[in-house]
């Protein structure tokens, strides 16, 4: 099914594309999300908004999407299923591509105990590949669940989350092929450290045909210093980080730390660059969006290198 979104014809022309994330204000600061944004415009292919990320109160994907297109960007709205039932998330599908929003990521969303507000009673109506299913059919079906027909489908560019590296690991590609038959057109995985698991998942999307029916960008992040390093290695779960990496980071002066940690991921995009069925690279720069133009320029993947 043909949609409007820019970051599709990207992809499908065989462009190596770029997208990057953008955390939405804790409040209702617009000019916040404006000095992220202003970042990023002209740099990337689209924008992913985050929605209420690690269950913190934040400002609504919808709106602030709504914001970044306004600015000029192709934005990803993510919409997770921890805080609406399906009417609610049918409803912003609805709103969301009314404002002109013409990509949606579909995932399950971290859980509230993680957050600012543990006491939140959890909906989990839908799990994401349900969601994605979901939106497919709005899309293809021009149908609700229930079977209900629709005054003016959504078309969007459905995207989904992966992780290659969560247990149990040799499932994973499994729940990528599910994440693929329920309706995913593109997929963003989480943060890759591990470039000899994710090679070996890629073999295996590969193997399975994925690659032929789904986009995947592997995600990147760059460290700011040894103590991110160790945290995500120790704190962070699904994270599959090398002791060299981290060994790396410890062993580089702490005032050359943040370069160095460029550095690595400029490396890792370019090995990403090599790896068949990789469509691109989805960036997670976390509050750390000034620095994306340096990363691209560094790797060559400013927009005219790309074209």
């Amino acid at each position: 099914m043909k949609t409007e979104s820019q970051l599709e014809k990207v992809l499908r022309a065989g462009r190596f594309a770029v997208t990057a994330e953008c955390g939405p204000p804790k409040g209702s600061n617009v000019e916040i999300l404006k000095e992220k944004g202003k970042h990023l415009l002209g740099l990337i292919d689209a924008v992913n908004v985050t929605d209420n990320q690690t269950a913190i109160v934040r400002m609504s994907s919808v709106a602030a999407c709504s914001i970044l297109k306004g600015m000029g960007h192709e934005p990803i709205l993510q919409m997770v299923t921890r805080d609406r039932n399906r009417i609610a998330l049918q409803s912003d599908i609805f709103g969301a591509y009314a404002l002109g929003i013409r990509n949606v990521l579909c995932l399950t969303g971290d859980h509230q105990t993680f957050g600012n507000q543990k006491e939140a009673t959890g909906v989990f109506d839908l799990d994401s590949i349900q969601l994605l299913k979901t939106v497919k059919d709005m899309r293809d079906e021009e149908k609700i669940i229930g079977g209900e027909s629709i005054q003016g489908p959504p078309r969007m560019f459905i995207g989904a989350a992966a992780n290659p590296f969560a247990d149990p690991v040799d499932w994973r590609v499994v729940r990528l092929a599910k994440k693929i038959n329920a309706g995913a057109d593109f997929i963003q995985t989480q943060c890759i450290f591990n470039m000899d698991r994710f090679e070996k998942f890629m073999n295996q999307a590969r193997e399975m045909g994925l690659t032929e029916k789904a986009f995947i960008l592997a995600g990147i992040t760059p460290f700011k210093s040894v103590g991110m390093a160790r945290y995500m290695a120790e704190k962070v779960a699904g994270m599959d980080i090398p002791e060299e990496l981290v060994k790396r980071m410890a062993g580089t002066p702490k005032e050359k730390q943040a370069e160095e940690g460029i550095k690595i991921a400029v490396e890792f995009i370019q090995r990403f660059r090599e790896i068949k069925g990789v469509a691109g690279i989805h960036l997670m720069a976390i509050e750390w969006e000034h620095k994306v133009p340096e990363i691209l320029e560094k790797a060559g993947l400013v927009p005219a290198a790309r074209n």
